[in-house]
């Protein structure tokens, strides 16, 4: 199945769930909240190590698209060097978006401290704020740059329909390294698909391919 043939139907496919996503809202923010609290001292450690190992803050903020094309701040590990954006401009071609790939296996504005931050994925827990703010989900579609959803075709603009993710079945499926078509198409069979047994499966896969380094660099 194509990207472009998954239609989502609002009243069918999300507000039937509306119970289930009442859960999941509630177990993200005690999720998030246990999580935040648990990992104090791990945030403590990882801000410290990187502001030693290169200059510029310890904390990353970037514009991304969340639900409903509401544009908001998403909070990582700053893993690459300070104005990293200004030094090498994404490459999109709005003909063929479905090959486009954010992430580099070989880019050297990336930091010692944050190979292995992006290895490990420790970059992302800082998003567990997000999560508690209720801008992100621990598990749905990644959130999106607007510089490629201007680009989007109307089928991609169905994975804006719901919160986006820290993790997601997209991400478990090949992480950073998968192309933006697959990226979409896994995006919208979990909207399609959602469960709350769905997001404990794809919690438990994301947790194996952390510990396998699977498609991260």
């Amino acid at each position: 199945m194509q990207t472009e043939d998954i239609k989502i139907d609002v009243d069918k496919d999300i507000k039937s769930k509306s119970f289930q996503l009442f859960l999941k809202r509630i177990a993200d923010f005690i999720l998030s909240l246990v999580g935040i609290i648990i990992l104090s001292i791990v945030f403590v450690i990882l801000a410290i190590w990187i502001k030693l190992d290169s200059k510029g803050p310890a904390i990353f903020k970037q514009v991304r698209v969340g639900k409903n094309g509401k544009n908001f701040t998403i909070y990582k590990f700053r893993t690459m060097v300070v104005n990293a954006e200004k030094k090498r401009e994404l490459d999109i071609d709005p003909g063929d978006l479905q090959n486009f790939v954010f992430q580099s296996k070989n880019d050297n504005r990336v930091t010692r401290s944050g190979a292995f931050l992006r290895k490990t994925s420790l970059d992302e827990i800082p998003q567990l704020f997000n999560v508690f703010i209720g801008n992100m989900s621990l598990v749905g579609p990644r959130p999106e740059i607007p510089d490629v959803v201007k680009f989007y075709p109307d089928s991609y603009k169905q994975r804006l329909l719901v919160t986006p993710g820290i993790t997601g079945l997209a991400q478990v499926s090949g992480r950073g390294e998968i192309e933006l078509g697959k990226t979409v198409y896994y995006d919208l069979m979990y909207i399609k698909k959602f469960s709350l047994w769905m997001d404990i499966k794809i919690l438990l896969r994301t947790v194996s391919s952390v510990f396998k380094s699977e498609g991260a660099f």
